[in-house]
């Protein structure tokens, strides 16, 4: 099994198709207002928005993106007036993380882990 897509919702897609083209994903399927879906630069994984009406209350949904050039990432992502909760630090569990929310709140956490992401020295055989 591999995961393919994930989905999220927005209340405006237009203005959030403008700030993940911005964070560097490809626009490849555009059925605004309602669809838009994009390719990530490197995978083969696709992110996709939707349209909905109401965006429901709660923690939502949490999206990671990493890239191996983290903080020179963020620094160009600011330069482009991409704001953020907080910028890259290092975390307990291995990961050099920033965090910011997209337009409808979603949150996002750019990182960057290499190893780490799918084989920390915790890791359970």
């Amino acid at each position: 099994m591999n995961l393919n897509q994930i989905t999220i919702p927005s209340l405006d897609v237009e203005k959030s198709t403008e700030f993940y083209e911005t964070l560097g994903l490809k626009l490849i399927v555009d059925a605004r207002p309602r669809y838009v879906r994009f390719e990530c630069p490197d995978g083969d994984a696709t992110f996709s928005i939707h349209k909905i009406d109401n965006i429901q209350k709660g923690q939502g949904v949490t999206v990671y993106f990493e890239d191996d050039h983290l903080d020179e990432w963020v620094s160009s992502l600011q330069s482009k007036g991409i704001k953020f909760i907080s910028l890259p630090e290092d975390r307990s569990y291995l990961w050099r993380e920033a965090k910011l929310q997209d337009p409808d709140g979603n949150q996002l956490i750019l990182f960057h882990a290499g190893e780490n992401r799918k084989n920390p020295p915790w890791r359970i055989n």
